[in-house]
């Protein structure tokens, strides 16, 4: 998981969430609300999904929307923003999400955990929606 200063509380507070369920998480920065630009952590979880050292990704920013566009310009990496548990579940079974973004300023942190455990708890359903996202895995990424 990854954030900039914006997301920094939520990223915080998502991360005990998650080790609270049991899952390892890897903590890609930063480390502090100090002022810092998205694109590096959105990238550095991209990289860390994309590479096989992480099954799934976690961006916060302020919006979710800067943080997801710099996770997806690495290769492999499906990125999407969530505002709630319906669009974190659909962004899991239409589009096989490997990586959630959220966004502190508009999502707070309780929604924020229930949408994480929809995206974690969904599947990719598949059918209609392969051949779609194997057309998203044939579009050239960036690296």
């Amino acid at each position: 998981m990854g954030a900039d200063h914006a997301g920094y509380e939520l990223k915080q507070d998502l991360a005990e969430h998650l080790r609270a369920a049991g899952h390892e998480v890897t903590d890609c920065g930063t480390h502090s609300a100090d002022r810092v630009d998205y694109p590096d952590f959105g990238a550095a979880v991209g990289r860390t999904v994309a590479g096989g050292d992480a099954d799934l990704g976690l961006c916060v920013c302020g919006s979710g929307n800067g943080i997801a566009m710099a996770a997806n310009k690495i290769a492999g990496v499906r990125a999407a923003v969530a505002y709630d548990v319906t669009s974190a579940r659909l962004a899991r079974a239409h589009n096989d999400a490997n990586v959630l973004c959220v966004g502190e300023r508009l999502t707070g942190a309780e929604v924020a955990r229930e949408a994480l455990d929809a995206w974690l708890s969904a599947s990719f359903d598949g059918g209609r929606h392969a051949g779609r996202v194997a057309k998203l895995d044939a579009l050239p990424g960036q690296d």
